[in-house]
């Protein structure tokens, strides 16, 4: 079954290069498209006649020389373009459905059964549980630990990462004040901000508060001062 469904798919996609190379329309060549070319040139200076730009000797002078190239052209010989012509999409019409099919041979799997919903909510819902589990145990251990211990400040901002990355930005923001209490760090305070600023939907008094004393500490040149700046602008 899922031969019969690639090979209609290639079907499809390949429809509209037959058409084209069916129809065989003929493509504009050099003498065509010069011919083009001093007609509207030949259009061009009858407008700006009409509009003044240029006086009837120079028009007529202008026209002359147009008209004698356009029969130049004209007296040229091209030759039309053959059946040759449409040889490269009727090459493409065979040869990109089998470099497809060959390289699907190559790494792809057909036969695999598919992966039931049922199965992928399965394995979702193990995944968020075993994090939830990590999340606990460090929790733990760091709520043992000695706070002014450097070690217990790092714990806490790699907790507060970890929820973040679980889009849990009032445990974030959680995690990060304590690590903010045991050392200030401005770039870590901005980070704090964002997850408060995220979590109640618009700037706090103290999201506020830690924006500017990032920016009162920071360097000038710091990535994160324009975004910063701009959270306080509004807020009195």
């Amino acid at each position: 079954m899922i031969w019969l469904v690639l090979c209609l798919l290639a079907v499809a996609a390949m429809t509209p290069l037959a058409i084209s190379a069916r129809l065989t329309a003929r493509a504009r060549g050099r003498r065509e498209a010069a011919l083009a070319l001093h007609r509207a040139q030949l259009l061009e200076l009858d407008r700006d006649l009409a509009d003044g730009q240029i006086g009837p000797a120079e028009h007529a002078n202008a026209v002359l020389e147009v008209q004698r190239r356009l029969l130049a052209v004209a007296d040229t010989q091209e030759d039309a373009p053959g059946s040759s012509a449409t040889m490269p999409l009727l090459t493409a019409l065979v040869a990109v459905p089998a470099a497809a099919f060959a390289l699907y041979i190559a790494g792809g799997s057909p036969n695999l059964p598919s992966i039931r919903h049922a199965d992928t909510v399965a394995d979702a819902q193990a995944q968020k549980a075993q994090d939830d589990a990590l999340i606990a145990q460090l929790k733990s251990g760091l709520a043992k630990m000695d706070p002014k211990d450097p070690t217990t400040r790092q714990g806490y901002v790699l907790l507060g990462n970890a929820e973040a990355g679980r889009g849990n930005m009032p445990e974030a923001a959680a995690a990060w004040r304590t690590a903010l209490a045991a050392q200030f760090d401005p770039t870590l305070a901005v980070e704090t901000a964002e997850a408060i600023t995220e979590a109640a939907g618009h700037v706090t008094d103290e999201s506020a508060a830690l924006f500017r004393r990032a920016l009162a500490e920071a360097p000038p040149d710091a990535p994160w001062r324009p975004m910063a700046e701009k959270r306080i602008a509004g807020v009195k």
